[in-house]
């Protein structure tokens, strides 16, 4: 998921760069979705990894 999100953040960089504000704005927005939802996962892993 990590993999992903660095890949539209990417993405996002540019197309901010060649002009695609829009393409740009959708994938800084998946970028984020993708970032957040890695972090909550990687956290309830070490959360509930530690109690087995």
């Amino acid at each position: 998921m990590l993999r992903y999100s660095v890949i539209f953040f990417v993405i996002a960089i540019i197309a901010g760069v060649l002009g695609f504000g829009g393409i740009a704005g959708s994938a800084a927005s998946i970028a984020k979705i993708l970032f957040v939802g890695f972090l909550i996962l990687a956290v309830l892993s070490l959360i509930f990894g530690r109690k087995r």
